[in-house]
Protein backbone atom coordinates (compact mmCIF):
# COMPACT_ATOMS: atom_id res chain seq x y z
CA UNK A 1 0.00 0.00 0.00
CA UNK A 2 1.37 3.42 -0.86
CA UNK A 3 1.63 6.25 1.67
CA UNK A 4 -1.57 8.01 0.52
CA UNK A 5 -3.56 4.79 1.00
CA UNK A 6 -2.13 4.39 4.51
CA UNK A 7 -3.08 7.99 5.33
CA UNK A 8 -6.67 7.44 4.21
CA UNK A 9 -6.90 4.16 6.13
CA UNK A 10 -5.37 5.80 9.18
CA UNK A 11 -7.96 8.57 9.05
CA UNK A 12 -10.84 6.12 9.46
CA UNK A 13 -10.16 5.36 13.15
CA UNK A 14 -8.96 7.91 15.69
CA UNK A 15 -6.58 5.99 17.95
CA UNK A 16 -5.31 9.07 19.75
CA UNK A 17 -7.12 8.45 23.06
CA UNK A 18 -6.74 6.18 26.09
CA UNK A 19 -8.12 2.68 25.79
CA UNK A 20 -11.47 1.78 27.34
CA UNK A 21 -10.94 -1.02 29.84
CA UNK A 22 -13.03 -3.29 32.04
CA UNK A 23 -11.56 -3.89 35.50
CA UNK A 24 -12.61 -6.81 37.69
CA UNK A 25 -10.36 -7.00 40.73
CA UNK A 26 -7.04 -8.15 39.23
CA UNK A 27 -8.36 -8.69 35.66
CA UNK A 28 -7.97 -5.74 33.27
CA UNK A 29 -9.31 -6.23 29.73
CA UNK A 30 -10.06 -3.86 26.91
CA UNK A 31 -13.70 -3.54 25.90
CA UNK A 32 -12.89 -4.99 22.48
CA UNK A 33 -11.42 -8.12 24.07
CA UNK A 34 -14.47 -8.52 26.33
CA UNK A 35 -16.72 -8.35 23.24
CA UNK A 36 -14.62 -10.95 21.39
CA UNK A 37 -14.61 -13.30 24.41
CA UNK A 38 -18.38 -12.91 24.76
CA UNK A 39 -18.94 -13.72 21.08
CA UNK A 40 -16.68 -16.77 21.34
CA UNK A 41 -18.68 -18.04 24.33
CA UNK A 42 -21.96 -17.55 22.47
CA UNK A 43 -20.65 -19.48 19.44
CA UNK A 44 -19.36 -22.25 21.74
CA UNK A 45 -22.73 -22.63 23.49
CA UNK A 46 -24.59 -22.64 20.16
CA UNK A 47 -22.21 -25.28 18.78
CA UNK A 48 -23.01 -27.52 21.74
CA UNK A 49 -26.78 -26.97 21.74
CA UNK A 50 -27.60 -26.96 18.02
CA UNK A 51 -27.67 -30.30 16.18
CA UNK A 52 -25.34 -30.99 13.29
CA UNK A 53 -26.84 -30.39 9.85
CA UNK A 54 -28.28 -33.62 8.49
CA UNK A 55 -28.41 -35.32 11.91
CA UNK A 56 -32.13 -36.13 11.54
CA UNK A 57 -31.54 -37.63 8.08
CA UNK A 58 -28.69 -39.79 9.38
CA UNK A 59 -30.79 -40.96 12.33
CA UNK A 60 -33.67 -41.87 10.01
CA UNK A 61 -31.31 -43.75 7.69
CA UNK A 62 -29.80 -45.58 10.65
CA UNK A 63 -33.25 -46.60 11.94
CA UNK A 64 -34.31 -47.70 8.44
CA UNK A 65 -31.15 -49.82 7.97
CA UNK A 66 -31.55 -51.45 11.39
CA UNK A 67 -35.07 -52.71 10.63
CA UNK A 68 -34.02 -54.72 7.57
Amino acid sequence: MNSSGAAVLGAVFNLNHPAHTVDWSFIHLSVANVVVIGLMLIVFVLAILLPFPGAARRDAARRGAGES
